[in-house]
Order: C-alpha cells, then sequence, then structure tokens
C-alpha cells in the first residue's frame, strides 16, 4: 500500500473512531455545504439566475446553460458526501474538487478533479460513429482531471479512471458519493462501496464545483467534513478569487 493510501486509511480511521484530528476541542465533523433553503456557500460561476434554485429542500439544476457553480470555500483534505439524482435519461453532470472556480476562456466547464456524475442511458444515447457505445463502466462514476488538471489513474481508460463495479442508480433514483480526497489521492464510493479512485493530484487544494450540463438534476445531503491540511506548494493550489476563503 503507498504512503498516500495509507494516509487516507488512517484519517477515515480517525473520522470514524471520534479521535480530534483537527487540532480543536471537538472531534471533527461533517458540516452542511447545502442548508436545504437557499444558496448561501454558493457561487454562481458562469450559469444563470434561472439555473439553480432550491425546491422541498433538493437543490435543483435546471442542466441549462451548461457551466457550473462554485463553493465559497476552497477545500484541501476532506470527505464529500453529496447525494444525486437525474430526472431525464441520459442527463450530464458532475462535481469538481479542487477547481480553480473558474472557467477559461472559449470553454465551458472548470480546471479541476471532476467526480462525473452520469445518467444510465447516456452511452447509448453517445454512441461513436460507428455506432459503438462507451463501456458501461463510463456512467458509474468516471474520475478524470478537467481542462489541464493531471492525475493518475487507479482503473485507467486512457488518463480517466473507471469504476470496477457498475453501482450507479438510474433515472429518478438517488446515488449517493463520498468522496475521499487527501494529499492529491481521490477515492470514491459509489452508493456504499469504494469502487474508483486517482493519485498525484497536480492541485491539491481548491474550490468544490457543481455542474450543469444540460439537463435536470437533484442534489440533496451536500456535506463535508475537512482533514488536516498537508504541505503544498503555490503551484499546487488553486488561485484564490475575491470574496472567498
Amino acid at each position: 500500500m503507498t504512503s498516500q493510501a495509507l494516509t487516507i486509511v488512517f484519517s477515515i480511521s480517525l473520522v470514524l473512531s471520534g479521535v480530534m484530528i483537527t487540532g480543536d476541542e471537538e472531534p471533527a465533523a461533517f458540516r452542511d455545504l447545502f442548508n436545504g433553503k437557499d444558496l448561501t456557500g454558493w457561487v454562481d460561476v458562469n450559469t444563470s439566475e434561472e439555473t439553480w434554485s432550491v425546491r422541498d429542500g433538493l437543490l435543483v439544476c435546471t442542466g441549462l446553460p451548461i457551466g457550473v457553480m462554485r463553493s465559497t470555500e476552497q477545500f484541501e483534505n476532506f470527505i464529500l458526501h453529496i447525494e444525486w439524482r437525474h430526472m431525464e435519461a441520459g442527463g450530464n453532470s458532475g462535481v469538481f474538487a479542487w477547481s480553480e472556480g473558474t472557467v477559461p476562456e472559449g470553454r465551458r466547464l472548470p480546471k479541476g478533479m471532476e467526480v462525473q456524475m452520469l445518467e444510465l442511458d447516456w452511452v447509448n444515447q453517445h454512441k461513436n460513429k460507428e455506432g459503438v457505445a462507451a463501456p458501461i463502466a463510463y456512467v458509474h462514476g468516471e474520475l478524470f482531471g478537467a481542462n489541464g488538471l493531471e492525475t493518475i489513474p487507479d482503473n485507467p481508460r486512457g488518463s480517466r479512471s473507471k469504476s470496477i463495479e457498475n453501482r450507479c442508480k438510474g433515472k429518478g433514483e438517488w446515488n449517493v458519493y463520498d468522496v475521499v480526497c487527501v494529499d492529491g489521492v481521490v477515492k470514491l464510493s459509489v452508493n456504499g462501496k469504494f469502487v474508483n479512485g486517482v493519485r498525484k493530484s497536480s492541485v491539491k487544494k481548491g474550490y468544490l464545483c457543481l455542474e450543469s450540463e444540460g439537463a435536470e438534476i437533484h442534489f440533496r445531503n451536500i456535506r463535508i467534513l475537512e482533514l488536516p491540511p498537508g504541505i503544498i506548494t503555490p503551484q499546487e493550489q488553486a488561485p484564490l478569487l475575491d470574496g472567498s476563503k
């Protein structure tokens, strides 16, 4: 087991045992990133006022226009819990970790570590020129660096990492992602089992972004548990944006 993997296992074990790992008087604990009432804690980057709303305690994204909204805070080492469901067959979305929280000129999505959220019919709706569908693993939580962020995939599909077990649920059903991000390593649990990962991310601290990409998607129970920081260089941290921390 690599030293980075050992760091992740040790951090999770401390969390589960209730040991203080932040240096504060209270044990580390999850806190909400979405309050179920409004968009406090989030900033629109390049979508619209109509793209994101709160309905019956859920965060609702229309999917249009394509783009993201970002967290007001940057995060380094953490465990992110997020629940999501697509409302349209073949829907596309995702959450970005360690993102710059801005969109490069000529693009619609930011630089960052993307944890993909695809509805199961996506592979059938987007066959290649020869009429061949992408591997079914494509829709079960791929991980990849977007727009310049580099990683080494655990389960390679080119530069991307694919889940080793198909666990996502389809249209209208809730999926649960637990994303562990520590020292450039990302491990993804899909509906209760860790099935994917990447390592040696070129960026280790940045913003979270939620993605709008063409179809309605709902989010709930977005929570984060922050872990102790590591040692990073200025090049490994996303630039700090105005009005954020």
